[in-house]
C-alpha cells in the first residue's frame, strides 16, 4: 500500500513537470542519427544521383529482472540507391536495404520487426536483403509516398509507442504515407503492409496503421513553445483469402496517446533548452484473443535539458496497468518477454538517459548514448495461471552509432542553355 502511494506521488510530480518545463524530445540525437528530410529539393530537379545511406551501431543492453533478457546489437544497415527527381515535386528512389549483424551468416527470411526469431524454412545468406523503392509526389503542403516510407523516428511517436531501437533492427516500412506540414499543424498518416497473402495462403496478412499529429499553439522557434501530440498505432492480422483464416480469428490491436509538450529555448551557450512532455496512453484489443488483456492504460512523462551543441540529458517515469505496447520497449508495458513470458499486474519504470551527438559536415554524424531503467513490476502471471512476485531490477544500456548519408551526382537532365 505504501509503495502505491509513493508511485502515485512520483507520477503526479512527473505530470506536473510535463506542464511546467519546456521540451524538445530527443530531437537533437534522433535528427542526426535516425531521421530523414522528406521534402524534395527543387535545386536537384533533373538530377540522377547515386546515394549511400548507412547506420553502423554497437548497442549493449545489460537487462536484468523478469521484464526482458539482455542482448547485444553489433551491426549495421546499408541502403545503396538511385534517386531521380524529374520535376520539382516528384522524387523516385530505387535500391536495396541490407541488415548485417557481425558474426551472423544466415538470416530468417521474413519480416523483421525487432530481432528476428530463428525459425522459417527459407533463409538469406550473408545479409538480410530487401528491395527499396519509393515514389513521392508533393502537392503544396501535402506529401504522398508509395513504396518505402519515411519510417521509424520520422513518425515522432512517443517512446512507449515506438522503441528507438527499431531504427536499428526493423525492416523498412512499406505501403502508403501522407505527410502534411502547416505552420501550426503537422500530420503523418501511414499504412505499413508487413505480410501480403495470396489466395489460399497458409498465413495471415498483417499490417500496421499509424497516425501522428502535432498541434502547435505557437511558433516552434518561440522562447516558450507549446504543442499537443496526438498519436495512434493499429495492428491488424487476418485475411479473407488465406487458408488459415477460418480457424485463425481476426486480430486488431490498438495503442493511442495524447500529450502536452512545452519547449523553451534559452539560447545560452551551456544551457540551450529545457524540455518536458507528458502523455496519457491507452491499449485496446478490438478483435481476437491474441493477448489475454482486452484493454489498459498508462501514463508517461519525461523532462530534461540540452547542454551545449551536442549533449542531452533526460529522465522520466512510466506507469502502466494492463497496458500492452505494440511497438515499444517492454519496460513501457505489462508484458514480459523473458523466457517464460507472462503478464504483470502493472509496470512502474523510471529511466535516465544521456546522449551525445555530433555532425561532421552534412553527410556524417557520430552518436553515443547511455542510460538506465529501474523497473518495479507487479505480480507476474504465467500462461498456466501461476502467479509469481516480480522483483524490482536496475538495467543499463549503452550504444555507439555512426551515420553516413552520401549522394553523388551521376547525370543532370534538362534543356541545354542556348549560347
Amino acid at each position: 500500500m505504501k509503495q502505491r502511494c509513493i508511485s502515485r506521488k512520483i507520477l503526479i510530480c512527473c505530470l506536473a513537470l510535463g506542464t511546467a518545463f519546456p521540451a524538445v524530445l530527443r530531437a537533437q540525437f534522433e535528427d542526426r542519427l535516425y531521421r530523414t528530410d522528406y521534402r524534395p529539393d527543387p535545386a536537384r530537379t533533373g538530377e540522377l544521383r547515386l546515394g549511400l545511406e548507412n547506420l553502423s551501431f554497437f548497442q549493449d543492453n545489460e537487462f536484468t529482472g523478469a521484464v526482458m533478457p539482455g542482448y547485444t546489437l553489433p551491426g549495421l544497415w546499408l541502403q545503396p540507391k538511385l534517386t531521380f527527381q524529374p520535376l520539382d515535386n516528384i522524387r523516385l528512389e530505387l535500391g536495396l536495404h541490407a541488415l548485417i549483424y557481425h558474426g551472423a551468416y544466415e538470416y530468417p527470411n521474413y519480416s523483421y520487426r525487432d530481432i528476428a526469431s530463428w525459425k522459417g524454412a527459407h533463409f538469406q545468406h550473408g545479409a538480410h536483403l530487401l528491395p527499396y523503392f519509393r515514389v513521392q509526389v508533393q502537392m503544396r503542403r501535402l506529401q504522398l509516398v508509395l513504396g518505402s516510407l519515411y519510417r521509424g523516428s520520422n513518425h515522432l511517436l512517443a517512446e512507449p509507442l515506438y522503441s528507438p531501437e527499431l531504427n536499428l533492427t526493423a525492416d523498412p516500412e512499406t505501403g502508403f504515407q501522407l505527410l502534411w506540414d502547416a505552420p501550426r499543424f503537422h500530420l503523418d498518416a501511414w499504412v505499413n503492409w508487413e505480410s501480403f497473402i495470396f489466395r489460399q495462403d497458409v498465413h495471415n496478412e498483417a499490417f500496421t496503421v499509424g497516425l501522428s499529429a502535432r498541434v502547435k499553439y505557437n511558433a516552434p522557434g518561440a522562447p516558450v513553445h507549446v504543442y499537443t501530440p496526438l498519436q495512434a498505432t493499429i495492428q491488424h492480422r487476418g485475411g479473407e483469402i488465406d487458408e488459415v483464416g477460418q480457424s485463425t480469428p481476426v486480430s486488431t490491436l490498438m495503442n493511442a496517446g495524447v500529450g502536452l509538450g512545452i519547449e523553451g529555448n534559452t539560447h545560452r551557450r551551456l544551457l540551450r533548452q529545457v524540455f518536458a512532455e507528458a502523455y496519457l496512453l491507452g491499449y485496446y484489443q478490438q478483435n481476437g484473443n491474441l493477448w489475454p488483456l482486452g484493454h489498459g492504460y498508462a501514463a508517461y512523462a519525461q523532462a530534461g535539458v540540452r547542454l551545449g551543441a551536442n549533449w542531452q540529458v533526460r529522465g522520466g517515469y512510466f506507469y502502466g496497468k494492463d497496458f500492452i505496447s505494440l511497438l515499444g520497449l517492454p519496460y513501457f508495458g505489462t508484458v514480459s518477454t523473458d523466457r517464460e513470458g507472462g503478464i504483470f499486474d502493472y509496470m512502474r519504470t523510471g529511466f535516465l538517459m544521456a546522449d551525445y551527438s555530433r555532425p561532421f559536415g552534412k553527410a556524417f554524424a557520430l552518436g553515443a548514448q547511455a542510460g538506465a531503467y529501474y523497473a518495479a513490476p507487479g505480480t507476474l502471471t504465467l500462461a498456466d495461471g501461476t502467479r509469481t512476485p516480480a522483483k524490482a531490477a536496475l538495467s543499463y544500456t549503452f550504444g555507439v552509432y555512426i551515420r553516413a548519408n552520401l549522394s553523388f551526382l551521376l547525370k543532370k537532365f534538362g534543356k541545354k542553355q542556348q549560347p
